[in-house]
């Protein structure tokens, strides 16, 4: 007797779903499926670009409000964050399908440095104990689906050098959001 599934049956793939959302550095995309987060994207030449990017990256359709609780306090706490005060992405659920062991360590330690801070590529191997990994963590950095969420644009280059961005603006999107950080720094040191 045949016990395999037929065509047809098994659990249906969960849904996909994206968003377009303002920020002060122009619109930028989420996309989800089930209870994580699948895509951050940073914003393109126009918020068209960007919806078109967003959904072939997700495979979703946009989904207007009200979002799942999950991507209200992602979207929001991105929107906190880029007007230049803190907030909390650290909880924000990540789907890790397709992700390799190696860049969810990048990853996991990536979010662990604060706004305001930044450490080189060297410096994350190293704590994340793979001393002489600089550039696999470079690559896997360069492959982040969640910028900002996951802050890459903290990990820097040796030397004061900045290195590179591969999310949309590259490097100039990259010098705007560690600017954005610095000033908060500095206000709540101020503030202290």
């Amino acid at each position: 007797m045949d016990t395999s599934p037929s065509l047809g049956e098994g659990p249906l793939p969960a849904e996909r779903h994206c968003a377009i959302f303002d920020t002060a550095l122009g619109p930028f995309g989420i996309a989800w499926r089930d209870e994580a987060v699948t895509v951050v994207l940073l914003p393109l030449i126009d918020r068209e670009a960007t919806i078109a990017e967003l959904q072939w990256q997700s495979g979703g359709e946009l989904a207007p409000p009200p979002w799942p609780a999950f991507v209200t306090h992602a979207v929001a706490a991105m929107q906190t964050l880029l007007e230049g005060e803190p907030a909390d992405l650290q909880h924000v659920p990540l789907d890790w399908a397709g992700i390799g062991q190696f860049e969810r360590k990048v990853y996991e330690a990536t979010r662990r440095i604060a706004a305001g801070q930044t450490c080189t590529y060297d410096e994350l191997a190293q704590s994340m104990g793979n001393p002489g990994a600089a550039r696999a963590v470079d690559v896997a950095l360069a492959r982040n689906p969640w910028p900002v969420v996951v802050p890459c644009h903290r990990v820097v280059a040796g030397g004061g050098r900045l290195g590179g961005h591969s999310a949309a603006g590259g490097i100039g999107t990259k010098k705007k959001l560690l600017a954005i950080e610095a000033a908060m720094a500095v206000r709540q040191r101020e503030a202290r």
